[in-house]
């Protein structure tokens, strides 16, 4: 199993996937997710079931479709892009959160910050790019971490 670019050994419930894979097949879903805490286990049909009418009952399975679990003991990150307040990122690159490797970072949770204040740099093709609020706020969040790539209109912090 991959979590996050790297490989976890985790031991999901034997029973629950049988159970959650059976829901699958009576229901004609093609994936159900379920999720304690922050253990999360997700299982996937990988082949069309068909559509199940109201009141036929429980559906066969279908032969030759195979089923994939994916688990998660990370928490799941909600979704900040449509958050008023996202600061999302200009351009594919890399972030970084201080000017200089060792230096402070430019900003901290909890710090105010005017409209054109530098909140990051990122880097593509070899060029630095500060990133400025725009708009005064507070720091809510910092979605990145120091080093990571970024995607376009990725969220990169919340300012409110």
């Amino acid at each position: 199993m991959k979590i996050g670019g790297r490989s976890r050994t985790l031991s999901p419930d034997a029973d629950l996937v049988r159970s959650l894979a059976q829901l699958l097949a009576e229901t004609g879903l093609s994936e159900i997710e379920y999720a304690v805490g922050d253990r999360r286990i997700r299982v996937v049909r990988n082949g069309a079931a068909p559509a199940q009418k109201p009141g036929e009952g429980f559906a066969a399975p279908v032969l030759g479709a195979s089923l994939t679990v994916e688990t998660s003991d990370e928490p799941t990150m909600p979704d900040f892009s449509r958050h008023p307040g996202a600061v999302t990122s200009p351009m594919v690159g890399t972030a970084y959160l201080a000017p200089s490797p060792g230096a402070s970072p430019f900003v901290r949770i909890g710090d105010a910050v005017s409209a054109g204040q530098p909140l990051l740099i990122i880097e593509a093709m070899k060029v630095m790019n500060e990133i400025r609020a725009p708009r005064p706020g507070c720091v809510r969040r910092v979605l990145v971490a120091d080093g990571a790539p970024v995607e376009y209109g990725a969220p990169l912090m919340v300012i409110e």
